[in-house]
């Protein structure tokens, strides 16, 4: 037994809309759900990013907010918390995780170089692929089975980087990302030992080992839950020793800050501050700030000492796991084990009648909305399908995925069994559904602004 480890104290109202009202929206905005109008959605799973509920106490820290442009005291009390998180010596706000990857990568990553990783997330991939490097994946095989239960399956593969190791000059890899959960790979958590792992291999080539911390505490967790000899140990403690084995961490704090905005990049040595210091001015503001206001670091300060509270992580994993349960029930292959911030529907198993360069994930969440208000996001062929340099033709993703990405501290049980229903009306009708064609695209993260058309 699990229940929800807190009170609500103010209500949102949902808008209902009818079958046909949702029809005529999506012609309107050519089936990109990106596109549909927040009032128009009932239940909006598109992203987990600054979409949380605040609490009462982040409410009452934004009263406090330190407007000063420079050395506020918000940014005091902000830079203290994430300090004492994360054991960094320098400690710089940005206004979203995008902009701490833009900053970092600007800075340290140039034309040629190869950013390894566990999986980069889309913007993350962007960012590093404007510099003109290579983004390149590393995970390991088990995760690309959907169903095949294994505890960590957002780990790096050691193997695979030891051999891009051995056949690279070390100075065109400036450093080594890892994401933590690891969000492409389904919010798939990394053990603590591939983290440690992962810094010893780096360490032989003087390669420093940045972590992704979007969602540390729920790794946290998974690891307290799945990898042996933490059981008894605390979700701070463990916070404090994956992140011992990092150089720098970039982070978006709309995840795991509880924030509706904000992120950060925080560094062990002084020479990574020095580096991105200018870029940060120019783009985002003075250090002590980060485009972001005193009231938003207040808030993100509370946030962050919420999140890594036990009872808090326990209903949201649990709340999760048994939402994915329920959409097995009913016949809705999902990847498993369930991740830590959205349940993963496999497009491709449900729908194999779809081709994948027809985007099956696409028509999956187009029908999601069209029969119930739910707005969820592709995480397929349209995200991470790329155009061959040779032949100039489109090549798939290896999966075909649509992410049910929960808010934090939002949804009630009840609005998870209102998902699982309208699921189960969309298996008994699976056949039907038919695949999606781009008739408009941009050259970076597509999947923000594509048109489609259905076939």
């Amino acid at each position: 037994m699990f229940f929800e480890p807190f009170r609500i104290k103010v209500v949102e109202p949902i808008k209902k809309t009818t079958f046909a009202q949702r029809e005529f929206y999506l012609r309107e905005v050519h089936y990109n759900l990106f596109n549909i109008r927040a009032e128009n959605v009932l239940i909006d799973f598109l992203t987990d990013s600054g979409t949380s509920a605040m609490s009462a106490k982040q409410w009452g820290a934004l009263m406090e907010g330190d407007e000063s442009y420079a050395g506020s005291q918000s940014y005091e009390k902000f830079v203290a918390v994430v300090s004492q998180m994360t054991g960094m010596n320098y400690v710089v706000p940005t206004h979203q995780g995008r902009a701490s990857e833009r900053i970092l990568f600007h800075e340290a990553v140039k034309e040629g170089d190869i950013i390894p990783s566990n999986t980069h997330f889309d913007t993350t991939r962007a960012n590093i692929e404007f510099r003109g490097a290579s983004a390149l994946d590393l995970v390991i095989d088990v995760a690309k089975k959907t169903s095949f239960l294994h505890p960590f399956k957002g780990n790096i593969d050691i193997e695979k980087l030891k051999i891009l190791l051995k056949k690279t000059d070390s100075k065109k890899i400036p450093l080594c990302l890892l994401t933590i959960t690891n969000n492409s790979c389904a919010g798939q958590p990394v053990s603590l030992q591939n983290i440690a792992d992962t810094k010893k291999l780096l360490s032989q080539y003087d390669i420093p080992l940045f972590i992704d911390a979007a969602r540390f505490a729920e790794n946290a967790y998974f690891i307290k839950m799945r990898e042996e000899g933490f059981q008894n140990q605390s979700i701070p403690d463990i916070v404090r020793k994956l992140f011992s084995y990092a150089d720098g961490i970039l982070m978006s704090a709309k995840k795991d800050g509880f924030g509706n905005i904000g992120g950060f990049l925080a560094f062990k040595e002084k020479k990574w501050v020095d580096l991105i210091r200018n870029f940060l001015i120019m783009t985002e503001g003075f250090p002590t700030y980060g485009g972001l206001a005193g009231r938003d670091l207040e808030a993100l300060a509370q946030g962050f000492k919420e999140v890594v509270d036990e009872d808090y992580l326990e209903y949201r994993g649990r709340s999760l796991e048994k939402f994915g349960s329920s959409l097995k029930s009913v016949g809705i292959p999902i990847v498993e084990p369930v991740g830590g911030h959205a349940v993963y529907i496999d497009a491709k198993e449900l729908l194999p009648h779809i081709p994948a360069l027809q985007y099956p994930g696409q028509s999956l969440v187009v029908e999601l909305y069209r029969m119930g208000g739910i707005r969820t996001v592709e995480i397929g062929s349209c995200m991470f399908g790329k155009v061959d340099q040779f032949t100039k033709k489109e090549v798939s993703s290896d999966k075909e995925l649509v992410r049910l990405a929960v808010p934090r501290r939002v949804y009630t049980q009840s609005h998870l069994e209102y998902v699982v229903d309208v699921l189960a009306q969309i298996y008994k009708k699976r056949n039907a559904l038919k695949g999606f064609k781009i008739i408009q695209q941009d050259r970076y993260l597509r999947h923000f602004t594509a048109q489609f058309e259905p076939l």
